[in-house]
């Protein structure tokens, strides 16, 4: 016998998942027959753990972050990561380094995919699939910060920038410095603010004016020479405008559907 309160979430994710434009909860309302004041809660419950999104100027409900993680195999966007994969593997086999994509959940770095070298590096990243790490320290995260201005920051930031290592960047006006250069030369910069002897190199992801995601290159220090330095900015800055360029014209929904922050 099916489990009614079940039913009727997935009901919910069903109905939203075939409504790009979304629904308000009198459409849902009306499409799962369930009164406003049942169907409230659970909604402010999946709108809590990002299941749904609630553009605040339409009062729709849409597919969150969190539904799209977990069918990710299946997700309308599976197209668009499957591109950016493919960039990133060709990025790979040209450096021989690890390359990282990442989107924004808050204030923090969500890294949803990455490609390895063949080849072992000999170095151990901290990051993995699925991974959180503060974005003010990470050269991904702070390509995905660059497009806001600092009083932004301070906001996702209330307790200030907290040491992760030695030479993680703890001042807000430093921190500004380093998007403002982020915004001119599209090039995130981070020499071992999250782990020791490595540093990484990340540009922004941006489609229908809005930075959706980056992708990064991490180099251990002893390796990352000027030459190296060069090639990692070069392919990275090649990989965005190629995904800029792409016949596959991510629209706003498909943006909305990687930022966390909206």
């Amino acid at each position: 016998m099916a489990h009614k309160p079940t039913e009727r979430v997935l009901d919910i994710l069903k109905f939203l998942s075939v409504t790009p434009k979304g629904l308000t909860l009198t459409e849902l309302s009306e499409a799962s027959a369930v009164p406003k004041s049942t169907l409230y809660p659970i909604m402010q419950t999946m709108l809590i753990r990002k299941f749904v999104s609630l553009d605040k100027s339409s009062l729709k409900y849409k597919i969150g972050i969190a539904a799209f993680s977990v069918g990710l195999s299946y997700s309308k966007n599976k197209y668009i990561l499957d591109f950016i994969k493919k960039i990133m593997v060709n990025i790979v086999s040209q450096i021989n380094e690890t390359c990282q994509m990442g989107i924004l959940d808050e204030n923090n770095v969500v890294y949803i995919l990455r490609e390895d070298p063949v080849k072992e590096s000999g170095f151990r990243l901290v990051s993995h699939i699925g991974t959180r790490i503060p974005a003010y320290c990470t050269a991904l995260g702070k390509a995905l910060l660059s497009e806001y201005e600092i009083e932004k920051i301070k906001e996702l930031y209330p307790a200030g920038l907290k040491a992760v290592t030695k030479k993680t960047v703890t001042d807000f006006a430093v921190l500004e410095d380093q998007l403002k250069t982020i915004r001119k030369t599209q090039i995130a910069k981070e020499f071992e603010e999250v782990t020791e002897f490595l540093c990484c190199f990340a540009v922004p992801l941006i489609s229908s004016g809005k930075t959706f995601a980056a992708i990064s290159i991490s180099i251990p220090s002893f390796r990352a020479n000027e030459e190296k330095i060069n090639l990692a900015t070069a392919l990275l800055l090649q990989a965005k405008e190629q995904i800029a360029a792409t016949s596959l014209n991510i629209d706003a929904d498909s943006v909305n559907n990687f930022r966390l922050n909206d």
